[in-house]
């Protein structure tokens, strides 16, 4: 039988990755006053984002999820939200084209400011600090004050997340995202690079084909989609002070909404069945996704997901699997098999960047984009064998021309690391290596929807 929930019955279970606020009286304080404000998301657009992720779970369509490592203060600027939004959108259209059915976008923005570390405190130099935990928690620069956990910086992540959803939604819906503005996506530093000629070639297939559409009556005017598209936001729930403070009563359903975004998930350090995490997340409504890393084993699987979703229903839970490309091979076969065994409908996505990341001979830190390219590769083959269907993707990226990722087209190499390297913590895929990754999944997606329609002709 169930436990009682509430949004505050998380308080009573073991936590992992939380800061230590040296006042709480104020953090409590900045808690209570962001219960005050209002809601980012609307739990009636995170039950629409069930409902396409339940059409994920059974193969009908495809998630794309990706965005910034961690979001930061410094960098907040309304280009930079923008030209990340372009180059997903550029995705989406490279996805759909190939896999024929639709795409679901999930931005790992507008909150996504917490990181889970390995360490609670770093040395440098023979000093110890606290260690970085994200611009909503701390700040980068290596001081005892600059490292002292502020819980004023909460209040200025919800302005900057409402301010980011406010721009996201009118690009979503102002005419931005409209389909005929296909070839003014691309940003200017990848024109002429292989993808960006490549998905040059793919927008003028696109403009024939609206033309011809727009000749049968087919036009923006009479069909919204065209000039319209749905887009969702997402973050870890790491920092659960504020995930409660933002968790609201659905007023048509009576049901509790974590208000922050429409999509939340539980990271693979804060996955235990018995902590705080999970605690909060089962209780509520929101779409969640559950990093799924090397050492999960099927019973605590099957365990957290009779926790997470006791009512089995489609688009509830997405899988978010981080082997490492050397890896995926041999641990994800088990946990499909053993969902299957179980019956759950889940959605099954990829994350590529977290079990891949190296320190290079330069000492940055750094991801091998033909690693990153082999795990995706990888994840499709095991559930093409499974006979399951490889619902999604997970990345970090940015619209900005960085250097923080090691190979694709441009070659980027360790010496490379140093010029445009500006992450606050992972490294990121740049708009080049991303459409690179479209691409490959563009192709498996097409190989897939080619198998599917052989086996039903022959049925």
């Amino acid at each position: 039988m169930a436990q009682p929930w509430s949004p505050s019955s998380w308080r009573d279970k073991p936590i992992r990755q939380a800061p230590e606020y040296p006042d709480s009286a104020a953090l409590a304080a900045v808690e209570h006053r962001l219960k005050t404000h209002p809601p980012l998301v609307f739990a009636g657009e995170a039950r629409n984002l069930t409902k396409a992720l339940g059409q994920v779970a059974g193969g009908k369509a495809f998630l794309m999820q990706g965005g910034d490592c961690a979001e930061s203060f410094a960098e907040f600027h309304p280009d930079n939200i923008r030209d990340t939004f372009r180059v997903l959108l550029q995705m989406s259209v490279i996805l759909t084209f190939g896999a024929a059915m639709p795409i679901v976008k999930v931005g790992r923005i507008a909150g996504q400011f917490a990181k889970p570390r390995s360490a609670d405190t770093e040395t440098r130099d023979g000093v110890t600090l606290p260690s970085y935990r994200g611009d909503n928690i701390n700040d980068n620069a290596f001081d005892a004050a600059s490292r002292a956990p502020d819980p004023q910086r909460l209040m200025q992540a919800y302005a900057q997340s409402a301010a980011t959803l406010n721009l996201l939604r009118a690009f979503a819906s102002g005419g931005y995202a409209d389909l005929h503005n296909v070839h003014r996506w691309t940003l200017g530093f990848i024109a002429g690079s292989p993808a960006g000629e490549r998905y040059k070639a793919l927008a003028a297939r696109i403009g024939e084909t609206l033309e011809f559409m727009e000749a049968c009556g087919i036009t923006p005017e009479s069909t919204p989609q065209l000039r319209t598209t749905d887009f969702y936001t997402s973050h870890e729930a790491l920092l659960l002070g504020y995930e409660q403070a933002m968790t609201r009563v659905d007023s048509t359903s009576g049901d509790w909404y974590d208000t922050s975004a429409h999509m939340v998930w539980i990271g693979d350090r804060t996955r235990d069945p018995s902590g705080a995490h999970v605690e909060f997340c089962r209780g509520i409504k929101n779409p969640i996704g559950l990093k799924c890393g090397p050492d999960l084993g099927d019973d605590e699987l099957l365990k957290l997901l009779a926790l997470l979703d006791p009512e089995n229903k489609p688009g509830r839970i997405t899988l978010i699997c981080r082997f490492g490309s050397d890896k995926v091979a041999e641990k994800l076969p088990r946990l499909i098999r053993a969902v299957k065994r179980e019956g759950a409908h889940v959605v099954w996505s990829c994350d590529p960047m977290h079990g891949n990341t190296i320190t290079s001979q330069t000492g940055f830190k750094t991801r091998p984009f033909e690693r990153i390219l082999k795990e995706v590769k990888t994840f499709f083959d095991v559930h093409r064998a499974e006979g399951t269907h490889a619902g999604g993707v997970h990345f970090e990226m940015t619209g900005q021309n960085v250097t923080e990722c090691l190979g694709g087209a441009q070659a980027i190499s360790e010496d490379d690391l140093s010029s445009r390297y500006h992450t606050h913590c992972d490294p990121r895929l740049n708009a080049n290596q991303a459409l690179e990754l479209a691409f490959l999944m563009a192709e498996n997606l097409r190989t897939e929807r080619m198998k599917d329609a052989r086996f039903a002709a022959s049925a």
